[in-house]
Parts: C-alpha cells; structure tokens; sequence
C-alpha cells in the first residue's frame, strides 16, 4: 500500500488534479469508488495571498473526501508558504506543489512547468512550503521542458533533499502538452534515482494499464486524470485489479444514470443552480460519450439553464433508453 509520510492510503490510485473539473462534487463521486487519495484542481498562491474569495471555495475540505490533497502553484517561496499554511488550515492532509502545468498563462509567469527550468527556484519553494507546514509535502512535476532537458530525475533528487514526503510524475514534457506517448522508462529512472515514493502518471486509461506502469516503472501509485472524465467508476476497478487481478464490470446503464443524477445535485448544492448547471454540461457530455444518442444530449443540455430543466432531459433521455431514472 501506498504511504505518504504517515498518511496511509487504502489503495494505490490517486486522482489527478484537473483544472475545472477535480473541485469537490468531483471528488466526492470519485472518493465514492474508493480512490486511494483526491487531489483538488490547482490554486493559485497569489490569489489566496489576495484573499480570492472563489480560490477559497476551491480548498474548501468535505469529512468525506479525507485523505484529500490540495495542489498550490506560483513562484514565490513566501507566498507559496503562506499558501501552503492557509491550505493546511482548511483541511488538506497533503500539499501538492505543481511543477508540470503547461499552459501558457501559467508558465509565463514563471510558474508551473516553467520551474523546470529554474530548478533552484524550485528547491526554494518546495523548502519554505515544507518548513511551513506539518502535513506532508508532494511535488508533481513533468520529464521536463523539453526531450533535450530531462530533469525530473534530478527535481526528485531536490524534492526529497528538500523535505518531501513523494513525487508524481507525469511521463511527457511541458512542450507535449498532452499529446505523443508518456515515456514510462522516465518515470522509471526517477524511481530509481529516490528512495520517496513516486507516483507515475501519464497513459493510464484501464486496470491493465495501471498494472503496467507499477510492473515497468516500479513506481508506488498510479494517477489518474482524463481517463476518468465521465468514468469515475475508473477508480474502483483499477483498485480492486491492482488487489485482486480479477476485472470489475462496466457499470449497469441504470447504475450510470444514479452516478450521473448524485453528480448533478453535488454540483448544484456546491455551486448554487446557475453556475452548476453551466459545470455540468462538460461532465454530462463526458458521462453520455459512447452511449446512442450522445451528441444530440450533449447539445440539448449545453442549452439548458436550470435544473428542472436537466432534470427532465436526463429523465426523457433515459426512458428513451428504456432505464429507469
């Protein structure tokens, strides 16, 4: 099993943060399929040094989603510690420092992927968060800028020498983005190179390939990002693959509409009737891929404003299904 410092986690599967998606309904209906740790989408530490009433909505920390890790980014090692304190102080058992964000807006400003490029800036953040804080720090970063500079390896080496309790590393450089293949033998030689667990991400969409990034790379947990948009069930059947090596089955369509219908109402008591709705339509759309039908339900939700509304096509959708809602 995988531990943090002294955080034990059930399992070995992790969920990645994920900009707009990983807020809290999220990971309560992930947590529900028993995912090792949840891990919010990433806060700006410059914004909660300014009291951004929205970043604090995004750290706030639910009983039930414990262990939860809260991910903080920017460029200032002060700033970042006080981050870190105000993060700890709303519940997150373990910070995470992003390393690996590729977006231009967040690189530009020196932060994000853009500290693999300044790795003694990196170390300096990651020693002041660890200094302020007495929960585990974690570090996720990317191979590194580019293929002609691969530096993970050596940030993991800084990261432990600095205090931290794990590394996650995603298997592609800041100028993939997403694209091409994660390079496992990376992730590999990170492993190899720390004696801190390592967390690999990167191309893990089934059971099977869970298991095989642990088997190539040797690393302690998997993350897992985008293969769970629409399929948190992702996360049950990973960990029980991982324990068992027996397969869980696909959920029931009924069972699919139930996800879909606690989802709904997690987000609207999360985020008030409007703006609920609005953050629905993308994981509606990503729960209704490969089912009949799914573009013209995509388009009909993405016009919708109010819940009745949904409500009543998610109910004539399923009848049309013949399932039960």
């Amino acid at each position: 099993m995988l531990k943090i410092r002294d955080i034990q986690l059930d399992n070995p599967v992790v969920l990645a943060p994920m900009a707009g998606v990983t807020d809290a309904p999220f990971r309560k209906i992930v947590k529900g399929f028993h995912s090792g740790l949840v891990t919010g989408e990433m806060v700006s530490a410059t914004a909660l040094h300014y009291n951004g009433k929205k970043t604090y909505q995004l750290i706030e920390v639910s009983p039930e989603e414990h262990p939860v890790s809260m991910q903080i980014f920017g460029s200032d090692p002060a700033i970042m510690a006080e981050a870190a304190r105000i993060v700890q102080e709303h519940g997150a058992d373990i910070i995470d420092i992003n390393m690996g964000c590729p977006v231009p807006k967040v690189v530009k400003n020196g932060e994000g992927a853009a500290l693999l490029r300044n790795l003694p800036l990196a170390a300096a953040i990651i020693e002041a968060v660890v200094r302020s804080v007495q929960v585990p720090v974690t570090v996720k970063c990317r191979l590194g800028w580019d293929a002609e500079h691969l530096v993970a390896a050596e940030l993991a080496k800084i990261a432990m020498e600095c205090g931290a309790a794990a590394v996650t590393v995603h298997g592609r450089t800041r100028d993939q983005f997403y694209q091409g293949k994660a390079d496992w033998e990376q992730i590999a030689r990170v492993k190899q190179s720390v004696n801190i667990p390592v967390i690999g991400n990167g191309d893990v969409e089934s059971p099977e390939s869970a298991r095989r990034l642990m088997e190539q790379t040797g690393c302690d947990g998997v993350m897992i990002g985008r293969a769970a948009l629409g399929k948190p069930w992702l996360f049950a059947q990973v960990g029980h693959f991982l324990k068992t090596g027996q397969q869980l089955p696909e959920p029931t369509l009924e069972e699919r509409f139930d996800i879909i219908k606690k989802h709904l109402h997690l987000q609207i008591a999360y985020a008030g009737e409007v703006r609920g709705v609005k953050e629905m339509r993308k994981h509606l759309a990503w729960y209704f891929k490969g089912l009949p039908g799914a573009a013209a339900m995509r388009d009909l939700v993405n016009s919708l404003s109010t819940l009745d509304q949904v409500e009543r096509a998610l109910s004539d959708y399923a009848k049309a299904l013949k399932v039960r809602y």
